[in-house]
């Protein structure tokens, strides 16, 4: 083999390990929490009638604010005196006009200017994809061949949809895809109903329009909200009328905001159409709506959105934990508090319907921990849902149990298997709502000494969970596993021991020296150090380490 087919081998296959390496890297890149981003559509007063002021909005690119191309447009094509030229499916500074060449500036400018303004260390994205005059139908993808072909022929031959390849719900699915690699799908903002008769079956289809993305990206619909904008109202208007039928898309909405029209002025040359600074306003009115309705949280670890090129600063994901107890086997007897289920992540550990803790206390996976007025429990869990502890069993023998939990509903539950067999009766909560938690019994099981997994299976929608008590029939009660395990241990004094304080976003506070479990927390409640108001786990390091919960001050 000469030289040449030598370098020409060397050069395919150290090109294949690149690309093999590259793809590696990708595979381990989670999208930029920090990159929050919106998908805008709707008919004329999405895609913009407001008049462009170039020295105002294109002579610099708007901070922290981007656009995902819908099309492909020259700068000297484009409205107002830009010099930016777009490729379709490429990241811009979000200058306007975004929607089409010919379009002039949308709501859509000033909402993600002023969703900027309103969340510092966050860049906000657009994904635009409107057309003027177009009905509902022409966002479904089961509708729209059939529109452009009949009601909406006249459109089609306007030219405007081969912006979208004469697919408008294609296109947004297509840079949504992208997009949810870099950031995050945080809402949809909508205008549109001109050209309907925002009737029950308007209402629908626009619905379906937002579930039928959803769907496709593997999305919650309880995480991402819909704000629709009312149509102009003052002056010589033409369709006012229909914002009362506007506002009632809440019903059809998990999560739902309407941008009020209230006062926006019209352009002065037609019904239909905002003026510059009506559209300006709505757009800040969207942003005051969609603040209220989603996560604000900002992930401090996350890297600044690279602005040229965001796939740049994706967020390296960690690696799985090894599957095993989140810090020692649970003793029993004693209390299997539900936070407390093991490492390990989706799948092995836990399985949970909802994407990302709902309240946000403690651990940053998907499992929902809040913080009662009681402490911190395990929240929002609907049927299908299970956690797996390890335990530890001290004793062969015959154990009663009960679990302090809480729910509104009076059929909200859950079972227990140890090592895939079920023990116990299933444990309903008693109706009294979630701020209130009451010791609910979970019938006996023998169970036999040693390590063992223990499994919580949700039964039933909806149920709040504190904890599982594992009692020994026979022997003393007790309200917790270490003054159980000095019974096992019997009655021995306990020696002076380290023990670890930990905050629940798991930072240790402090070691200190205690005789037992019980002095430790009795030393902790006392405000060892002069600790805060707060709710902190004490840990015993060890194989056999017990954790206890404690609150510290009142709530």
């Amino acid at each position: 083999m000469d030289v040449k087919r030598i370098s020409d081998l060397l050069t395919i296959v150290l090109c294949f390990i690149g690309a093999v390496l590259v793809s590696a890297t990708v595979a381990t890149a989670a999208p930029n929490p920090n990159f929050h981003i919106y998908i805008a559509y709707g008919q004329s007063n999405m895609s913009g009638n407001g008049d462009i002021v170039p020295e105002e909005d294109q002579a610099e690119a708007p901070k922290n604010f981007l656009m995902l191309a819908s099309h492909t447009a020259n700068a000297r094509d484009r409205k107002g005196s830009t010099t930016q030229s777009i490729k379709m499916g490429e990241w811009y500074p979000a200058i306007p006009p975004m929607f089409h060449a010919f379009e002039r500036l949308s709501p859509a400018d000033y909402f993600g200017r002023a969703m900027v303004d309103s969340l510092p260390g966050v860049t906000v994205g657009i994904i635009p994809v409107a057309i003027g005059a177009v009905s509902i139908r022409a966002f479904d993808k089961d509708q729209y061949e059939s529109y452009f072909k009949g009601d909406g022929k006249d459109i089609m031959s306007w030219g405007w949809p081969k912006d979208y390849d004469n697919n408008p719900p294609g296109r947004i699915l297509e840079l949504a895809k992208k997009a949810k690699e870099v950031g995050v799908i945080k809402g949809f903002i909508f205008h549109q109903g001109e050209s309907d008769g925002t009737d029950d079956n308007w209402r629908r289809t626009v619905y379906k329009t937002y579930k039928d993305i959803i769907d496709a990206l593997e999305l919650d619909e309880n995480e991402v909200p819909f704000v629709a904008g009312e149509l102009l109202q003052e002056g010589n208007n033409c369709c006012s009328s229909k914002n009362g039928d506007i506002a009632k898309l809440k019903n059809n909405f998990k999560k739902f905001g309407l941008a009020s029209s209230k006062g926006l002025k019209g352009n002065g040359q037609d019904a239909y159409h905002f003026g510059r600074e009506g559209v300006i306003e709505l757009g800040r009115r969207y942003c005051s709506e969609m603040l209220k309705l989603i996560d604000k949280t900002l992930d401090p670890d996350a890297p600044p959105v690279n602005l040229v090129d965001p796939s740049q600063s994706t967020v390296e994901d960690e690696p799985p934990e090894d599957y095993g107890p989140y810090t020692d086997p649970i003793e029993i007897p004693g209390k299997v508090q539900a936070e407390n289920y093991n490492k390990g992540g989706a799948g092995k550990a836990y399985y949970d319907l909802n994407k990302g803790n709902e309240g946000g206390v403690l651990r940053k996976d998907d499992v929902d921990i809040y913080q009662p007025n009681m402490g911190v429990a395990v929240g929002y869990c609907q049927k299908g849902e299970w956690l797996k502890y390890t335990v530890n069993i001290a004793a062969d023998g015959e154990y009663e149990i009960s679990a302090n939990m809480a729910g509104e509903n009076g059929t909200g539950g859950f079972v227990l298997y140890l090592d895939d067999e079920r023990i116990g009766d299933e444990m309903v909560n008693d109706g009294q709502g979630f701020t209130t938690y009451s010791v609910v019994s979970g019938g006996k099981a023998t169970l036999k000494a040693g390590e063992h997994e223990l499994k919580l299976e949700i039964t039933n929608d909806w149920v709040d969970i504190d904890y599982v008590e594992f009692k020994a029939l026979g022997s003393p009660s007790s309200g917790d596993s270490s003054t159980m395990a000095m019974d096992v241990r019997f009655n021995r004094a306990e020696v002076e021991g380290s023990y670890e304080l930990f905050d629940l976003q798991g930072n240790r506070v402090m070691r200190f020296n205690a005789h037992g479990m019980d002095d430790a927390v009795r030393m902790v409640k006392d405000g060892i150090s002069g600790v805060r108001q707060g709710v902190y786990l004490v840990r015993r390091p060890g194989k056999a380490g017990l954790t206890r919960k404690v609150v510290v001050g009142s709530f």
